[in-house]
């Protein structure tokens, strides 16, 4: 991997052109001078633009040239903001944004990883002030090796796909898809990751070194950070701390709802507000936020001294948990998942191959069969807000629980089918993602998806204050908010298909990912029991609203007898049953019908359609003409009013007697046996009554005639000299 900068992009704040290989990405990292007053967040954009030129492909659509981010870019785009947003400075308020643009793409090498790596070089070379720098790799585990940044190769035949980044210190994001890889493989993977990741940022730092004497790196600027004078903040404190104790110590008491808890916090809040606004004018939003800072720190404290949660939970105690199947009728499978005030509506729908997502991304693949799509209504939170599209936070929440899930799905030659999950937040007090996969799980389970193991997840929290720290089991939304650290965990009773971490921190140590991963552990397996009760394994037969997949295959010369010219024949055998049929280059046929029936009718059709006729077989068939000669005979029907397979029965193959006149023997109409005795030099099919008969008592066959001999030297040679005739009269 090579890092350069002074070439390209000189205006920006800073630019590193990163080679990796063949892959060659351009970041670019930029900050505004005047910090923006009124937000009350870190305004940081970071963006990974795809460019199709990059794989030396046109853009598809009638626009042709790039649209709205694939789901690939926007995952990309948040694995580079995640590790990088806690090491800005508290209070920053200047916008920072951190522009990624894929500009050639060698697939050995993943230009996800030159997105990461460059971010992190062009923020340190920049004037922003960024307490970098950081690292990234990608884990794959092949055998019990592990490499690193794996290839295309490699990377098939990898049983999980980690993403680390971190200072050289610490760990500061985890992102993972996995093969049911056990919790102490997957930590020593992620410290695996972390030893390179030191490499990368001592690599990072010599490269500032370098740019600086070279005049190509800039001197850190100094922000004016959103800070609360140390009036206010004395004030506030000395008035508010006892109220606000008070106030969290009753919440725990009661064991409030989500609420309820709400509400009684932010009536203390709101009166000390008024009160103290009569000493400190026009300083509502200051007083507020020193009132929000004592909220967090007296919860943390109770967590850290007392153990005790804010709902009065033990630290590694799960909310309770309520469990339903089939709760929509006429789906194809529903899971609804509650645990506390969280719930999710998972939905299945069932479809055929040729339903399947197509891709059109700078990767290798360009489709897959399963999908899980993730929606957060307002509503789910007690709010009214105006209905968008899939956001960043849509996207991601539903490809981690996608990642759960697809390891446990049947490959597609067993069960030929597309798979989509739709899972509904519909309530929401922390951690609707492992809801979902847990949802997606019942409602795979209830429509009858043969996977191979029940999946559940759980989100774990930190709380880190030095060297004091607690982790915490299945965190609500309050503890998400004011803690350190949000750990996603999903996987089987035999190990781990999906992670997530970040962290809020300047980094965690190996200690607090072994507590959390052996906690999550316990608490997985303790939903998965929940799960288990309700429905132990897939049911035995699909919803009947699903279409019934029927899987055949044909000789690929012969796909063409199936779809006809300009595809009359597909389409005639589509509108008579009513199915869906899909057909591949390599002779795979899947018939889709809801009426099985129909997908019975439609497979009979195609096998008739592409029937062989084999020499040697005997057939009941049809007479359809009758000769001087012999009769023709259907041994294969036709359908959809086309022609079927015939052949003839000459008149010497009627009987073993001699015939003097066909009519004698057969009519047109008559069903009768006859064996196939090969196919004449023009292929021509040939066929036999006589030899379904039995052989007469002293039959004795006639013996073949000899063709008659030719004289060579008795025929009249060529003479080139001969006159022609004479045409005249």
């Amino acid at each position: 991997m090579i890092l350069e900068t002074g070439r390209v992009a000189k205006q920006a704040g800073g630019a590193v052109l990163v080679r990796y290989g063949e892959t060659v990405v351009l970041v670019t990292a930029t900050m505004s001078k005047n910090k923006k007053e009124h937000l009350d967040f870190f305004p940081l954009t970071c963006d990974y633009e795809e460019r199709r030129y990059a794989v030396g492909k046109i853009p598809g659509g009638f626009i042709k040239r790039e649209g709205r981010p694939s789901e690939k870019a926007t995952l990309t785009a948040r694995m580079m903001d995640r590790p990088i947003r806690p090491l800005f400075p508290k209070g920053m308020r200047n916008e920072v944004q951190v522009i990624a643009i894929v500009m050639s793409v060698e697939q050995d090498n993943p230009p996800e990883m030159a997105a990461m790596v460059g971010a992190s070089a062009a923020l340190h070379l920049s004037n922003v002030p960024f307490k970098g720098p950081i690292g990234g790799v990608i884990v794959g585990r092949v055998g019990d090796k592990f490499v690193l940044n794996p290839n295309v190769a490699d990377t098939e035949k990898s049983s999980m796909h980690l993403v680390v980044a971190g200072t050289k210190d610490a760990v500061m994001m985890v992102e993972a898809g996995a093969k049911e890889v056990p919790e102490e493989v997957m930590l020593e993977a992620i410290m695996a990751g972390h030893d390179k990741i030191r490499e990368i940022v001592e690599a990072i730092e010599d490269f500032r070194r370098e740019a600086l004497e070279m005049g190509l790196a800039k001197e850190k600027f100094t922000p004016e950070l959103a800070v609360v004078s140390e009036d206010i903040e004395s004030a506030v404190n000395a008035r508010a701390m006892e109220d606000i104790k008070a106030a969290v110590q009753q919440c725990i008491g009661q064991q409030l709802t989500k609420q309820a808890r709400e509400d009684l916090l932010d009536q203390v809040k709101d009166k000390l507000i008024v009160e103290l606004a009569e000493s400190y004018p026009e300083q509502e939003k200051a007083i507020s936020s020193v009132l929000e800072s004592i909220e967090k720190k007296l919860m943390r404290r109770f967590i850290l001294a007392d153990r005790v949660r804010i709902d009065g939970r033990a630290l590694n105690e799960v909310r309770p948990i309520s469990v339903e199947v089939g709760l929509l009728p006429r789906t194809h499978g529903s899971g609804l998942f509650t645990r506390g005030q969280t719930q999710v509506l998972s939905v299945v729908t069932l479809g055929a191959i040729s339903e399947e997502q197509i891709l059109d991304g700078l990767g290798t693949e360009d489709s897959k069969r399963f999908m899980h799509h993730y929606n957060f209504p307002p509503f789910s939170t007690g709010e009214a807000k105006p209905m968008r599209s899939a956001g960043r936070r849509e996207i991601g929440h539903g490809a981690l629980a996608e990642r759960a899930l697809e390891p446990t799905l049947p490959p597609e030659e067993s069960f030929p089918y597309t798979i989509r999950i739709v899972s509904e937040a519909v309530e929401s007090n922390g951690s609707t993602s492992m809801g979902s996969v847990c949802a997606g799980c019942l409602a795979l389970m209830q429509a009858g998806v043969p996977i191979k193991a029940p999946v559940s997840g759980v989100a774990m929290g930190l709380i880190k204050e030095g060297e004091e720290f607690a982790v915490l089991t299945d965190i609500q939304g309050m503890e998400d908010y004011l803690g350190d650290m949000d750990f996603k965990v999903a996987g089987t009773s035999r190990g781990v298909t999906a992670l997530q971490m970040d962290i809020k921190i300047a980094g965690i140590s190996r200690e607090v990912l072994q507590i959390a991963l052996e906690q999550a552990h316990e608490g997985r397996m303790h939903i998965m029991g929940k799960m288990t009760e309700v429905i132990p394994k897939p049911n035995d037969d699909l919803s009947p609203y699903a279409p019934r997949i029927i899987q055949t295959s044909v000789h690929p010369d012969k796909i063409r007898d199936v779809i006809g010219p300009g595809g009359k024949i597909i389409k005639k055998i589509i509108e008579e049953t009513g199915v869906d049929i899909d057909i591949e280059d390599d002779g795979k046929v899947y018939i889709g019908a809801v009426n099985p029936d129909a997908g019975k009718q439609a497979l009979a059709i195609i096998e008739s359609l592409t029937a062989d006729v084999k020499a040697g077989e005997v057939y009941n068939g049809r007479v359809t003409r009758v000769t001087d000669f012999g009769c023709f005979v259907e041994v294969i029907p036709g359908v959809l009013g086309l022609p079927g397979k015939e052949g003839l029965v000459h008149i010497s193959q009627l009987a073993y007697e001699r015939v003097e006149k066909v009519e004698d023997v057969v009519k047109e109409g008559d069903i009768i046996e006859v064996k196939v005795i090969g196919y004449d030099n023009q292929g021509r099919l040939k066929l036999s009554k006589k030899d379904t008969l039995p052989v007469p008592e002293g039959y004795v066959p006639r013996p073949d005639r000899p063709p008659a001999p030719r004289d060579r030297d008795t025929r009249r040679p060529f003479n080139n000299n001969r006159r022609p005739p004479n045409n005249r009269s």
